[in-house]
């Protein structure tokens, strides 16, 4: 049989060829052709070529495949194996592009962009609309039209003298002298010899056409030599003034390259540095665990109820600002660390009327877990965040500014991105950082284009920049390279044969630690995670590689004679809180260092620690002695707290002792507060209790609030949480990747509809068999009938059918019994018996005798 008679006529008819395995790799580069499932093959191949899928589709392939896809638009239809390997590797044929061809093609053939035998290749409708050329639209490869495109509409006559001047015999119609004209211009031979009579002037103009753009202005006195190309062809014109070079024409002066630059290899990601695993690693701790601090330190200064939520959403320019202030970093770190804590749901907003920022119960139960599995859960979330915090500042589409927290941010190339990026990474010798130049080129190459018609924006660079800087701030990374941990984040395998770094100085301290990480990782040979379970195992792996390497949190502190107390180290957690209630953070790093002040003291008996508790606290927890000046100035604020008592009048001050109220009283500050004494150990004031104590606070004074009973209010900060929340979703980039179940029952679906629309009838216009891809159409009488029929003769028939959501559908059944107004029937193609109420079945058909 002729390859002719078994080509398929279509793509439907291609895609029917294929097996299970070849349609499974069809939905799975390309989900959105099963959202929703189609009904058969010939659904499926319809929503294969349609715009917004082969858009999708052509943006997905990388440099070489893509340029593959554009010679196929510009050759002839259907065209060869070799006509389009030709197109690519040139007259000369490339070896990289030979070698490459196939894989690009097949990459084509598996995502339905192309279809037909090698002898018969066609690219899809409308894939071939949107990549060829136009001139509205240029091609990428820069040629111009066909001989037969830009003659359409020329006068037969001047097609004629064309003709002629190339030195061609006339024909009897335009059509042959058109073919006679493309056929010199493609036969390599013939077309130099005619290029060798051409003026050096005619050269030249061709030279600088010959790569595009194809479209050049002439006057309407043209100069000889543009009379010479003109009168033979090789320039067409296309509107008064403009003129083309067609596209034979410039596959000949380019040796037949439909590109320039083909680039049918993958550029490769330099190496920018080079150290020491260990070292990596190290650093990578280090930033990691400056994460979490930084990350709690920000819950802690919104303890009390953050930042107001802005009328449009997020947070406003002044209070990213007064946050950057108290983490000691730049506004853009203070955005990223603000968006990873709402990343992983760990702050947003409390919904109340006066609405604002704060802590979620979530926060509370993450501080519970080890700081390796802390860090995990933040990574986790940054890695799978469509929300992109680089964008903060900027301006959207109406001219707004993005604000953090606010909308707008979610990028949803972000995760693609990101783990692409550091996938890169993890291809580079273990320890080594790239170069941002080559890992930016490469990832071009991979999606070469944002847009088919215009040039690609910026918007991946900038997120592969963004990628590099947050994972380095984040502790994925350490000196530019990825960490063990961050490679088990990825689930991706370790370098093979990665052997244990020995020890090369006193800083390596952990040369076991790392021999036994790297084994692990080693055995992770996974690949990238994409369900929850995968991501959550991935997670743990990670955290179990980074938890030797963190800090132990330290259970003592160093008391200085200055009034401060140096913490070497992270501190556990009932010790950190409480010294933070006691001492006020001076300078942060590798040891944190505690001031020791009279309202750090007061803030602590205002929080019911008495005089004892704080001396045997520190005597507890101190390294050193409790020096003199600090028990000194425990005891002498203690000895002062609280003998002051200031209650509601609007206020009242009480003191035992007259003459210190006779001293407020005295003081010219006093006055604004209105006090006058009732009696000798009581002074009433016109101010609230809470600005009265303040203002005695000023004048040096250390009051404590009193309830309405005479007891001492104890003042703790209150913990404000909004209601629960969960993390803000991604915002998907595409329908998901269907996992393997999906994929078996949408193609069984898929093929039992095929097998229901193609099936063959018998030629029964009686039974009203309509025409194809139509529902049958029998009345009542007749459909009952032919069930009962075949319920007897044990036949399968063809029904339509339409669902109780008014889904249409055709199916081959065949019917067991019919009984109170149901057909119970074996279903080939659900593949399963099922019952059908006869109200709800448009039609019935025989099949051909030769049908199940």
């Amino acid at each position: 049989m002729s390859p002719e008679t078994t080509a398929p006529r279509s793509l439907a008819e291609a895609l029917r060829a294929r097996d299970d395995a070849s349609l499974s790799v069809l939905l799975r580069s390309r989900p959105d052709l099963i959202t929703p499932v189609p009904t058969d093959l010939t659904q499926l191949a319809t929503r294969a070529g349609t715009r917004a899928s082969v858009v999708r589709a052509l943006e997905r392939l990388d440099r070489f495949t893509l340029q593959t896809a554009e010679a196929l638009a510009v050759a002839r239809e259907p065209a060869t194996y070799e006509e389009l390997l030709g197109l690519l590797a040139g007259d000369d044929g490339d070896p990289a592009v030979t070698a490459a061809f196939p894989q690009a093609l097949g990459t084509l053939r598996e995502q339905a962009l192309l279809w037909g035998p090698d002898d018969r290749l066609r690219l899809v409708r409308t894939a071939r609309e949107l990549l060829a050329p136009s001139p509205q639209h240029p091609s990428p490869t820069g040629l111009g039209p066909t001989v037969a495109e830009a003659t359409a509409g020329m006068s037969p006559g001047r097609i004629q003298e064309i003709v002629a001047a190339a030195g061609l015999a006339s024909t009897h119609d335009s059509v042959s002298a058109v073919a006679s004209l493309g056929a010199l211009f493609a036969d390599r031979t013939r077309m130099s010899a005619l290029l060798d009579e051409a003026p050096a002037e005619a050269v030249d103009v061709l030279s600088r056409l010959v790569w595009g753009p194809p479209y050049g202005q002439v006057t309407a006195e043209p100069a000889a030599h543009l009379r010479w190309l003109i009168g033979r062809g090789l320039l067409l014109p296309t509107a008064p003034g403009t003129v083309v070079l067609p596209r034979e024409v410039a596959l000949h002066l380019r040796a037949g390259r439909a590109h320039r630059v083909t680039e049918p290899v993958a550029p490769v990601v330099g190496t920018a540095t080079a150290h020491r695993p260990q070292a990596v690693d190290a650093a990578a701790a280090g930033q990691a665990y400056t994460t979490l601090a930084t990350v709690e330190e920000l819950l802690k200064d919104w303890h009390e109820g953050g930042p107001a939520v802005l009328r449009a959403g997020g947070l406003s320019v002044r209070d990213l600002k007064r946050t950057a202030v108290a983490l000691d970093v730049p506004e853009p770190v203070a955005a990223f660390w603000v968006e990873l804590a709402y990343a992983a749901g760990l702050v947003a907003s409390d919904g109340e009327a006066d609405e604002r920022f704060a802590a979620t119960p979530a926060y509370d139960a993450w501080l519970e877990l080890p700081a390796a599995e802390r860090w995990a859960r933040l990574a986790s979330a940054w890695l799978a965040a469509t929300r992109t915090a680089g964008l903060v500042g900027g301006r959207d589409a109406k001219d707004r500014t993005l604000s953090a927290l606010g909308p707008g941010l979610d990028r949803s190339a972000a995760p693609e991105v990101r783990h692409r990026v550091l996938a890169l990474l993890a291809e580079l010798p273990e320890g080594s950082s790239p170069d941002v130049d080559t890992l930016l080129t490469r990832l071009h190459w991979e999606r070469p284009s944002r847009s088919v018609r215009q040039s690609p924006e910026d918007a991946r660079a900038r997120l592969a920049r963004w990628t590099l800087s947050e994972a380095e701030l984040l502790g994925v990374t350490g000196w530019g390279a990825l960490s063990a941990q961050g490679r088990a984040l990825l689930g991706l395998p370790a370098p093979a044969g990665a052997p244990p770094a020995a020890p090369s100085g006193p800083g390596d301290r952990l040369p076991a630690h790392h021999r036994r990480r790297r084994s692990e990782a080693s055995a992770v040979a996974a690949p990238a995670p994409h369900s929850p379970a995968e991501r959550a195992a991935a997670a743990e792996r990670a955290a179990r590689l980074l938890a030797p390497l963190l800090p132990e949190p330290l259970d003592h502190v160093l008391l200085q004679a200055d009034l401060t107390a140096v913490a070497p180290g992270p501190l556990e957690r009932p010790l950190a809180d409480t010294l933070g209630v006691l001492a006020d953070v001076e300078s942060k790093g590798g040891a944190t260092v505690y001031r020791f002040t009279p309202a750090s003291v007061r803030r602590a008996l205002d929080a019911g620690r008495s005089a004892s508790d704080l001396h045997a606290f520190l005597a507890a927890h101190s390294r050193t002695p409790v020096p003199q000046p600090l028990a000194y100035l425990i005891d002498d604020m203690a000895r002062r707290h609280g003998h002051l008592r200031i209650g509601a009048a609007s206020a009242y001050v009480r003191c035992d002792d007259e003459a210190v109220l006779n001293e407020i009283l005295a003081d010219k500050r006093s006055q604004e507060f209105g006090l006058r004494r009732i009696a000798p150990t009581v002074l009433v004031a016109q101010a609230d209790p809470s600005g009265l104590l303040a203002g005695l606070r000023t004048m040096g004074f250390a009051p404590a609030a009193e309830s309405a009973e005479g007891d001492v209010l104890i003042s703790r900060a209150h913990a404000h949480r909004t209601p629960p929340r969960t993390a803000p979703e991604p915002v998907p980039d595409g329908p998901p990747v269907p996992d393997a179940t999906l994929l078996g029952a949408a193609i069984r679906a898929i093929r039992a509809g095929d097998l229901a629309s193609t099936a063959p009838r018998k030629d029964d216009t009686a039974a009203g068999r309509p025409g194809d891809g139509a529902l049958p159409r029998t009345s009542s009488a007749e459909t009952l009938a032919t069930m009962q029929a075949a319920v007897m003769t044990g036949e399968a028939v063809w029904i339509g059918y339409v669902n109780a959501e008014g889904a249409a559908s055709q199916r081959v059944i065949a019917p067991i019994r019919v009984e109170g107004g149901f057909v119970t029937a074996y279903d080939h193609t659900a593949d399963e018996v099922r019952t059908y109420p006869l109200h709800r079945v448009t039609g019935v058909a025989e099949l051909a005798d030769d049908q199940p």
